[in-house]
């Protein structure tokens, strides 16, 4: 079976256990905080001191990224067992593939008419399932 067949099973086999139901909430409660960490430090680096909303949002990403790192490392997933470097570098990388998806759908919703902020709003819970998927499976898999 391919990588990706295989990933595809374990998310599909994960579907079926609540503890990951309960983790999926753990992650959202988590992610609404830096949702909202991420927006007020977007909205007053851009808005407040006039930064470019692309540097804006890779601002607004370092602060919200670490915040996240913290909470999903001993709240979500319980992983203070694991080495908290390795940790941080797989969640770190997992979070720029979030960022890419998200600088992405800013520029399109931006381009495409929308204010800044909204389309901030929107590209971060685009980016979202992705950032789960790849921490759940990787980052502090179990």
């Amino acid at each position: 079976m391919t990588p990706a067949g295989e990933t595809a099973r374990r998310i599909g086999r994960g579907t079926l256990k609540p503890g990951n139901w309960i983790q999926l909430m753990q992650f959202g409660v988590v992610g609404a905080s830096g949702y909202l960490i991420n927006l007020a430090v977007f909205a007053a680096v851009n808005k407040g001191l006039g930064v470019h909303y692309i540097g804006a949002a890779i601002i607004a990403f370092a602060v919200a990224v670490t915040s996240n790192f913290w909470w999903n490392r001993h709240w979500t997933f319980d992983a203070k067992q694991g080495h908290a470097g390795f940790q941080a570098a797989r969640f770190f990388t997992v979070s720029v593939l979030a960022l890419i998806v998200n600088l992405v759908a800013l520029k399109l919703l931006v381009s495409g008419g929308m204010g800044e902020l909204p389309a901030q709003a929107i590209s971060v819970a685009i980016a979202m399932p992705f950032n789960f998927v790849g921490n759940k499976l990787w980052t502090f898999d179990d």
